[in-house]
């Protein structure tokens, strides 16, 4: 099989899998999941970059994006005929682990201000014009230490969360807008983008531009380890309010949780042309509510369909069975691993919930393009 070679570094074992043995494959509305696959093919078919780099094509996917580009597909039965008829189901394991692991993110809704004042008091920073990027191929298996700025002909790491609270990037990158306060920003941060409300009703949309090269490191899974919140207590809501309660100023428990996290996004703002378009994901097109994943971009290419088969509260509190094809249009840079996948929600407080309670093993299965894997 080509790209194998990735594959297996990456410690994934991949089993191949009959179509007529994925539950609930005959029964999922494949024509939303062709329509977002089309999205991701002329995107591959375009000169149009991708926002972040990911793993390049998989063998055969590029002459499986220009047939979707062509195809007129208008039911299920054509858009399951089309996908069992250019790929083929992996099953992917690991050894000792054979499921797969999801959470789930989205698109935060949030007021925002150009100027400062005493109701929105944390800058959002666009890009730093000293900032540099090392291309996917230099690093080393993640996203850890991938960029920083060049002083005296040496690359030194750029300043992480904590300096950057403490003012290192004051006359150093712009400012585009304010928020009310830094946990907002945060998990703005790592969702990615947001939807933003000016004074003058203005709406439009903040964009990952980059971010400083620094570790990812999850606060919610900190709080846990040190037993300020129980685990199956753990939500979005409940992270929140436990920073806000703690405090975030200099020095306040709430401000230190949040440094634990060394990483940090810069933003770009936009004009939101569309209001039903989905934010952007790293593959430059914008997401697709329940459709759209991010999967680990070292391993894989954009625009590759992955099935899904779990459990999980995704419509409500109570579990309930979640069976679908999703296609990898984003990436994170927690999502490290073959069978890591994050699920898009959506937009709006209502979404944020849903994501927030998903932390759940899956049966996760990654479809190839026939041309590129062995018969």
């Amino acid at each position: 099989m080509e790209d194998a070679g990735d594959i297996e570094k990456s410690g994934a074992v991949l089993t191949p899998f009959p179509f007529s043995g994925l539950r609930g494959f005959a029964d999922d509305h494949l024509l939303s999941a062709f329509a977002t696959f089309k999205r991701s093919s002329l995107r591959m078919l375009s000169s149009h970059p991708v926002l972040r780099q990911a793993h390049s094509p998989h063998a055969g996917l590029h002459d499986v994006c220009a047939a979707a580009s062509g195809a007129t597909i208008s039911s299920n039965e054509e858009a399951r005929d089309f996908f069992q008829h250019h790929f083929r189901a992996f099953r992917i394991g690991a050894i000792g682990k054979e499921t797969g692991f999801l959470t789930g993110y989205y698109e935060p809704v949030v007021d925002a201000s150009p100027q400062r004042n005493a109701a929105f008091a944390e800058p959002v920073y666009g890009l730093p014009p000293d900032l540099f990027s090392l291309p996917l191929e230099d690093r080393r298996g993640s996203d850890d230490l991938s960029g920083g700025f060049f002083q005296e002909g040496i690359l030194k790491p750029y300043p992480d969360r904590a300096a950057i609270y403490a003012g290192a990037l004051h006359g150093r990158a712009p400012v585009l807008m304010w928020l009310r306060d830094k946990i907002e920003l945060f998990m703005i941060q790592v969702q990615g983008s947001a939807r933003v409300r000016l004074p003058d009703k203005t709406i439009g949309r903040l964009v990952y531009a980059g971010r400083n090269g620094r570790p990812y490191s999850s606060i919610g899974r900190k709080l846990i380890e040190i037993g300020a919140v129980k685990s199956a207590e753990m939500s979005l809501e409940n992270l929140k309010a436990w920073v806000r309660q703690a405090g975030q100023h200099d020095g306040a428990p709430g401000r230190c949780l949040l440094e634990t996290n060394a990483s940090y996004v810069f933003f770009d703002f936009q004009p939101m042309h569309n209001s039903d378009d989905g934010p952007i994901g790293g593959e430059g097109v914008p997401l697709t509510e329940l459709r759209s994943i991010a999967v680990d971009r070292h391993i894989w290419s954009y625009g590759l369909p992955f099935w899904v088969d779990a459990r999980l509260p995704w419509e409500e509190s109570k579990p309930t069975s979640f069976s679908r094809l999703m296609i990898a249009q984003d990436t994170g840079s927690a999502i490290l691993g073959p069978s890591r996948l994050d699920l898009y929600f959506g937009s709006g407080d209502r979404a944020g919930s849903l994501a927030g309670r998903i932390r759940h093993d899956a049966d996760v299965f990654v479809l190839l393009p026939r041309r590129g894997t062995s018969a």
